[in-house]
């Protein structure tokens, strides 16, 4: 029996076969041409052939894991239109007379390289995208196809690392888990993970184990290979558990997040698109807690209109009939990047020009999101919540645009719904600020991912940094119930909408802070609501 630690992504137990994922690998040799525009235009009819590849992707994923995972394949088709990486391949197909093959190979090498040496992890990440569009490339020049891997029993996959195409393609119905070498818990991949729900572990140093017996771990990062019988009855044993808890969580649908003391608290959902709603409904989320509508920026190739965003809003309000949907403002920055906003390029993007800073400072943008939110706001349940803020000037500013809009709004007539303005409580300045905040807004909602970063000085993409990242550090449990007590004395609610809300070891904790509110991803509305009715 062998055991190797690494780095859960999601939890659960997996019992079963080991399979190793050998992801084909395009081996790529320079040929001499005579005719380079023939060999450009092998290349561009390759590279239009990979971005259909990847619509059929996108539609793919999106279906099976939501319009928010589902958007990477439609930057990966992008990227594949960006004239610096088409003018390269160009550029070494006619100045050394090279077959498209080796043109793109040596492009994606190139532009891999220089994304793996910035500073930046937004643009680090990067690398593993451009080198996975390049093989797509390649591989239709050389007429590989593409295909997901198939398995005729259930098995525990192990590979390098998964790209995300990889892993929309495996065969889901005998996936059991899959653990990999590299990778990060903020990987795409680890995400993935979560939507499909799992076990899942990363940066696990395995060795060749093809074909043995395998457990996987979850809960405490734990791969074994070749468990002796005692260890493989005490799983089973665990793995039995799990279900039956599962089973347990299930019957909860229906039933009130109340403690066994009578204490009631809103346990909603976060989603990324309209196409999250069938999640949260199929998980009984009493509202929408955060509504990221970055996603129609992200998904656009040009500001959306007024009339796309009132569109998506009032779909989603309707829909939740009368339940409340926090719907946050435009977030874009760090590392959600959208080519139209023509952003400078920034040293350190996660404090640059991001979320509220781009609303305020380009406020013809912002008024058309506010104006499609009012209108919107007539046909449910609707409040509109302020992403990094920092100042009571900011609110103030805020405020003062939003009044504008009304009063505009109604001026032509139309109707609007009585709507709660918040913010979002991520940054040290604002915990520390709360007490003057709270006179000025309708509600807080904490965003413990930003603010456990700034404040931990620790960037959580980082993975060589996760022996330090410590979301439970005393100093961000005193930051929330400091921020708990000055909303309270003002008389308005708060809530918590980051990863820490779907953390069952700290429910009671922030019950007995005194939390009116958990937002939380759909898949994990019901082990929450056990958790506060255990207390």
């Amino acid at each position: 029996m062998k055991e190797y630690v690494g780095k859960s992504v999601c939890k659960g137990i997996a019992i079963g076969k080991i399979k190793v994922f050998d992801a084909e690998e395009n081996t790529v040799y320079l040929k001499r041409i005579d005719n380079p525009q023939a060999e450009i235009d092998r290349f561009n009819a390759a590279r239009e052939q990979a971005v259909r590849e990847l619509n059929e992707l996108y539609e793919k994923a999106l279906v099976q894991f939501g319009e928010a995972n589902a958007e990477l394949f439609n930057v990966h088709a992008m990227m594949l239109e960006d004239d610096d990486y088409n003018d390269s391949v160009v550029n070494i197909i006619n100045t050394q007379s090279a077959n498209a093959e080796y043109a793109v190979a040596t492009t994606g090498d190139n532009f891999a390289k220089m994304f793996a040496d910035m500073d930046d992890e937004y643009f680090k990440a990067r690398s593993a995208d451009v080198k996975d569009i390049s093989e797509r490339v390649i591989g239709v020049l050389s007429g590989r196809e593409k295909g997901g891997a198939s398995f005729a029993e259930p098995v525990i996959l192990l590979a390098k690392d998964l790209t995300p195409s990889e892993t929309v393609q495996l065969d889901k119905n005998n996936l059991l888990s899959f653990v990999t070498r590299f990778g990060s818990a903020s990987s795409h991949t680890a995400i993935l993970a979560r939507t499909m729900a799992i076990p899942a572990l990363v940066c696990v140093d395995y060795e060749d184990c093809n074909g043995k017996m395998g457990i996987v771990d979850g809960y405490t990062g734990k791969f074994i290979v070749e468990p002796d019988e005692e260890t493989l009855e005490i799983y089973r044993g665990r793995k039995a558990e799990d279900e039956k808890n599962k089973a347990l969580i299930a019957e909860l649908k229906g039933k009130e997040n109340i403690t066994s003391d009578g204490r009631k608290i809103d346990l909603y959902a976060n989603i990324g698109s309209p196409d999250d709603m069938g999640a949260v409904l199929a998980n009984d989320a009493n509202g929408i807690g955060l509504f990221r509508s970055e996603f129609l920026y992200l998904e656009s190739s040009d500001y959306p209109t007024e009339e796309e965003q009132f569109a998506a809003y009032k779909r989603v309000v309707e829909t939740m009939g009368g339940k409340k949907v926090v719907i946050r403002t435009l977030d874009i920055g760090a590392d959600k990047q959208v080519s139209y906003f023509n952003l400078d390029k920034e040293e350190n993007p996660a404090m640059g020009c991001r979320a509220i800073r781009i609303c305020l400072t380009r406020p013809e943008v912002f008024k058309t999101q506010l104006r499609a939110l009012f209108r919107a706001s007539a046909f449910g349940n609707l409040a509109i919540m302020y992403p990094m803020i920092i100042s009571v000037e900011e609110v103030l500013k805020i405020k003062e645009i939003s009044r504008a809009v009304r009063e505009e709004l109604e001026a032509d007539g139309i109707r609007i719904g009585n709507v709660e303005e918040g913010i979002m409580i991520e940054t040290p300045a604002a915990a520390v600020m709360s007490d003057e905040l709270a006179k000025h807004v309708d509600f807080f909602s904490i965003g413990t991912n930003d603010l456990t970063q700034y404040t931990l000085a620790i960037d959580r993409q980082n993975s060589a940094l996760e022996p330090f990242y410590n979301p439970h550090h005393p100093a961000i449990l005193r930051l929330i119930k400091q921020v708990i007590d000055n909303a309270h004395r003002e008389g308005i609610w708060v809530g918590i909408c980051g990863e820490l809300g779907a953390d069952t070891e700290l429910t009671k904790t922030f019950v007995d802070m005194g939390i009116d509110e958990l937002s939380v991803a759909p898949g994990s509305v019901l082990a929450v609501r056990k958790a506060v009715r255990d207390i």
